[in-house]
């Protein structure tokens, strides 16, 4: 099999999966939470996008990757990294949902830029070597939640469950 075709199959049912993965499991869990509580475990899926380094190491990529690629990648995904951990340490304080925002921005748009780089600098599938599963397994699982928080900022905020039935019973 070709391999530019295998990799643009990975990559295609990477997404299928996250994103049935999402409507049967995640969404489920996150639609009644207020939106600090929905934002909480998404953000902490993109506090590990300092993976997105591993572009700069030799032998773990192929010498031949395509440097604008790997340093526009890895440099993106730390910032889209630190910016989730700091959206995670101020969630409950009012800056936050505008954090949130540029976090959501930022890191959606790092990712979309990723796949623009790649292929406009002719980056072969095989040129990945080892980090072949960001591409094809994590990024799709990014872009999936990513997905999710735009969804989650664009709704009024809810009340979660326990503070519902809390004011009750003070009431």
């Amino acid at each position: 099999m070709n391999v530019q075709l295998a990799f643009g199959i990975s990559v295609t049912l990477g997404f299928i999966a996250w994103s049935v993965f999402s409507a049967l499991y995640i969404w489920p869990s996150l639609r009644s939470r207020s939106r600090a509580d929905a934002l909480r475990p998404l953000l902490m899926v993109h506090a590990f996008r300092f993976i997105g380094l591993a572009f700069l190491v030799p032998g773990v990529v192929a010498p031949q990757l395509p440097m604008v690629f790997a340093r526009g990648a890895a440099w993106g995904d730390l910032v889209a990294c630190v910016l989730a951990l700091l959206t995670l340490a101020t969630l409950r304080s009012k800056p936050s949902i505008g954090l949130a925002w540029i976090f959501n921005l930022w890191g959606a748009f790092d990712l979309l830029d990723a796949f623009y780089q790649a292929n406009a600098s002719g980056l072969a599938a095989g040129q990945f070597g080892a980090a072949f599963f960001i591409p094809t397994f994590v990024v799709p699982l990014l872009l999936v939640t990513h997905g999710l928080m735009f969804r989650i900022l664009m709704r009024p905020d809810r009340q979660p469950l326990f503070d519902t039935v809390s004011a009750r019973a003070h009431a």
